[in-house]
């Protein structure tokens, strides 16, 4: 039965599949992939200035043990939103708060508090209220500083729940603020729809300067400009006067205010503070709700870089945008691209590679996606093909012949993160695939495909099939939920001796997971680091931080500083790194994330 999922899916027509789809919320119908934990449900950007002297623009879960498989922050402005908030808070909770003269009419016993803000709770996969500690503006501090582009893919997971969960507000830091840096950073992270949640969690009249800003972010990324009319009056308070009065025609315009919205437009325009590409944009919208001018003509030809502005306008208008920009865009604004169901089919195919590989997108919601753009009526050569191996991979009559599926998939990327996202896409399938079935010598990437997608136990069914000191036995070693036997300083030694990695970092990584997992003694340990020339106890202000948030028992945090440690590529990463997060993450009761975060190492390495 589980074999006919995907054939179901591709069977449906374009339409139906869109509307069933719906791929935010598929994609987030857990914030944790299939097979991986309990079940759960920056700003920057505004208009770009025109060029003027006095004008510095800016450059743009963990696996339940289950042995079969279930069924940048762009920029546009001249200053940065998070600079542009500097200066104020919110009041005390319970007091009314000065938002630029904002009401609310909820009563009292219906409004949310500050005191914790976020929409996960343990019962619904989050973790607990004090996950982060007692010190909020010191973790506030590393959310600001912590770029959103991970090497890893389950480090992404991990924190993407930690800051959804709703986390008790310490006495250091206001409400709003915090939830302002948590939705911030998932922004650069790429994770437009859990952003937004967390903004939905503050109520609007409540939002500090910092949130308001980020709020605007967070709808540009989500596409949606009415969501940022409820802030228009903080936002002309405390914000960038130009940006908000276009967000301020926007909402007249909703409102059915044509002139409002005609004389906000215009006195942006004789400002000469925005450029007129994004004042069109914002014309285009109101030319949408009947309010402004129906025959705005948007052309591209001048325009160098996808801001959020420029996204989340054309996206809300359905303008297409030039396939330069877009492949040029940050990663995170390709993101946004594959999480809004309004952008094109061939724009969301183009990013959702990336998407996958970097935990946006869960494998079913790839399989998903990739089922929707292959039922649509004219597919593209390269849709069809994948799709077309793809089923093969879950529903060809031999394991042998599905395997080879796989393989081809594998093979077809044309860099490393297309090659990874295919083991994303195949986590089903290769969990699925009879442990007597001819895979080779050393199939570690059908491992690292299991365990893409979380399946643990079904890897480890393959550890009487694989060789020590084989990639596909490395992958094994730190990725299984039991140890493996014979572990020593010699299994490493001979896992080095085919390491055709720069440095023989792979090895690294493999003696860091194995001694942060605890599963290589001490001394082993020691003589294994000496022949690779590695310094596993090296001290940093970084690992000291993380070690100390573990020793406190915050999960959160640690789960905070682990993506701190893991900004960039993998080649990036210096290999004590690893060692501290797996070895923190054990301490904390996160040892499954620290298992699949050392797995994912050995793979993409």
């Amino acid at each position: 039965m589980k074999m006919k999922t995907l054939t179901l899916t591709l069977g449906l027509s374009g339409t139906a599949l869109a509307a069933a789809l719906v791929l935010p919320a598929l994609a987030q119908e857990s914030l944790l992939p299939e097979g991986f934990g309990n079940p759960a449900d920056t700003p920057a950007p505004r208009p770009t200035p025109a060029p003027t002297p006095s004008a510095t623009p800016t450059p743009s879960s963990a696996p339940v043990n289950g042995s079969a498989p279930p069924p940048a922050v762009p920029t546009i402005g001249t200053t940065s939103a998070s600079a542009a908030a500097e200066g104020g808070e919110a009041d005390e909770e319970g007091e009314e708060t000065e938002s630029g003269g904002l009401k609310y009419d909820l009563p009292p016993g219906a409004r949310r508090l500050l005191t914790r803000v976020g929409p996960l709770t343990p019962e619904t996969g989050g973790l607990a209220p004090d996950a982060f500690g007692v010190r909020g503006q010191y973790a506030a501090a590393i959310m600001r500083k912590t770029n959103g582009q991970l090497a890893s893919r389950w480090a992404q997971i991990l924190l993407r729940r930690s800051l959804a969960s709703a986390i008790d507000t310490p006495d250091t830091i206001n409400g709003a603020d915090l939830a302002a840096d948590r939705a911030s950073l998932l922004l650069r992270m790429g994770e437009s729809i859990i952003a937004r949640r967390i903004v939905q969690s503050v109520d609007y009249d409540r939002a500090s300067p910092r949130l308001v800003a980020a709020a605007q972010q967070t709808y540009l990324a989500n596409a949606d400009p009415a969501g940022m009319c409820p802030y228009v009056p903080a936002g002309l308070a405390h914000g960038d006067e130009q940006a908000w009065r276009l967000t301020s025609a926007i909402c007249s315009g909703l409102s059915g205010e044509a002139g409002p919205a005609g004389w906000a437009i215009g006195r942006v325009r004789s400002s000469g503070k925005i450029s007129n590409f994004d004042i069109l944009l914002a014309e285009r919208v109101l030319g949408a709700t009947g309010a402004g001018r129906r025959s705005t003509t948007i052309e591209w030809d001048k325009v160098d870089r996808l801001t959020s502005w420029r996204f989340g306008m054309a996206t809300a208008t359905a303008i297409p945008v030039p396939d330069a920009l877009r492949t040029a865009a940050p990663s995170n604004i390709k993101s946004w691209t594959v999480l809004a169901p309004m952008t094109d089919m061939a724009s969301r195919i183009a990013a959702a590679p990336e998407a996958a590989a970097r935990g946006v997108l869960s494998s079913e919601a790839y399989v998903s996606l990739l089922s929707a753009a292959a039922s649509e009526e004219e597919p593209t050569e390269t849709v069809a093909a994948q799709t077309e191996q793809l089923r093969g991979a879950f529903r060809l009559a031999t394991g042998a012949d599905r395997y080879a599926a796989m393989e081809r998939l594998w093979g077809a990327g044309a860099n490393p993160t297309g090659r990874y996202a295919a083991m994303v896409a195949t986590a089903r399938a290769a969990a699925a695939l009879p442990v007597n079935t001819d895979v080779g010598g050393d199939p570690w990437q059908l491992l690292g495909s299991m365990l893409a997608g979380g399946y643990d136990e079904n890897a480890v069914a393959w550890v009487p099939t694989v060789s020590v000191g084989s990639r596909a036995w490395g992958v094994l070693a730190v990725g299984s939920p039991r140890p493996l036997t014979g572990m020593s300083a010699g299994a490493v030694g001979q896992f080095a001796g085919d390491d055709d990695s720069a440095e023989a970092l792979r090895s690294k990584f493999l003696l860091a997971g194995l001694a942060g997992l605890g599963r290589l003694d001490a001394g082993a340990a020691a003589s294994a680091a000496g022949d690779l020339e590695v310094d596993l106890g090296k001290q940093t202000r970084w690992s000291r931080a993380i070690m100390a948030a573990a020793e406190r028992r915050e999960p959160g945090m640690v789960a905070l500083l682990a993506a701190a440690g893991l900004q960039g590529d993998w080649a990036d990463v210096p290999p004590y790194h690893l060692y501290y997060i797996v070895r923190a993450l054990r301490d904390v009761g996160l040892a499954s994330e620290a298992r699949m975060i050392a797995a994912e190492a050995l793979v993409r390495v």
